[in-house]
């Protein structure tokens, strides 16, 4: 499913957050979006996945204003991972699981047999099966990645929208969740700290600053020298990764 973002700017409290930003990701497709942080990213993603109505603009799905979609509807084509997805509550992780199937299923609640198998495919999917009976605030973070993963893929959206998914952990998770999320087929919009993991995992990269977009295209056309000195503020000095061949960086301060 084809994501586009047509001259998208969200004002809060009279200032304006995000500027007549425009963007797609075509099926299939891992679109990043990178900047530093305050630049509007979590905000734009925000409006991605329905948190924010924006002032102008609009997102379409293969054409689909998704805004004028009903709430149903409009889960069963997009899931979100919010930067912050904490409960109170300790549900198991079955039951975390099985919310994702919720836009699928009547007023009832109900579900079914179907919606119990496409719950224990998504958790074997993500390598998660033996934390079923678990309770979800007992898990270590990535462990809580992977399960929140498995319950957008029982969701079964056509688009996935991250929002920093690799925050807080170690690297070792941080490329598992990222082989995870590229491995499921979907088309995929994420906001990512980590410019290396962006390069090497991504498709296109939008860099935002000031809630404006100041470039797009593959990463290795994106992560110039210049363009980090003046949206980040570093010197870069890139280098290509041994394995797959896309640009890595090393920093220092700039003289």
């Amino acid at each position: 499913m084809r994501v586009d973002v047509e001259g998208l700017s969200v004002e809060i409290a009279g200032a304006r957050l995000v500027e007549d930003i425009g963007l797609q990701a075509g099926s299939g497709q891992v679109v990043g979006l990178v900047g530093p942080n305050g630049s509007g990213k979590s905000t734009l993603l925000r409006c991605v996945y329905r948190a924010l109505r924006p002032a102008a603009g609009r997102v379409l799905l293969d054409g689909d204003d998704l805004h004028a979609l009903g709430a149903r509807e409009g889960a069963r084509r997009l899931a979100a991972l919010p930067q912050e997805s904490s409960s109170e509550f300790d549900f198991t992780v079955a039951e975390v699981v099985a919310m994702g199937r919720l836009p699928h299923q009547g007023t009832a609640g109900r579900a079914t047999a179907a919606d119990t198998d496409v719950c224990a495919a998504a958790l074997e999917r993500v390598g998660a099966v033996h934390l079923a009976g678990r309770g979800f605030l007992t898990l270590s973070g990535g462990e809580k990645q992977r399960v929140l993963i498995a319950r957008a893929l029982a969701q079964q959206p056509q688009v996935l929208v991250l929002d920093e998914p690799t925050n807080h952990l170690d690297i070792a998770q941080q490329l598992e969740v990222l082989a995870l999320v590229r491995g499921s087929g979907l088309t995929v919009l994420a906001a990512l700290h980590d410019l290396n993991l962006a390069a090497t995992h991504c498709d296109e990269l939008y860099v935002i600053a000031a809630g404006r977009i100041v470039a797009s295209g593959p990463p290795h056309a994106v992560l110039t020298a210049g363009l980090l000195a003046e949206v980040f503020g570093v010197r870069a000095h890139r280098v290509p990764h041994p394995v797959s061949g896309a640009p890595q960086l090393l920093f220092d301060r700039l003289p």
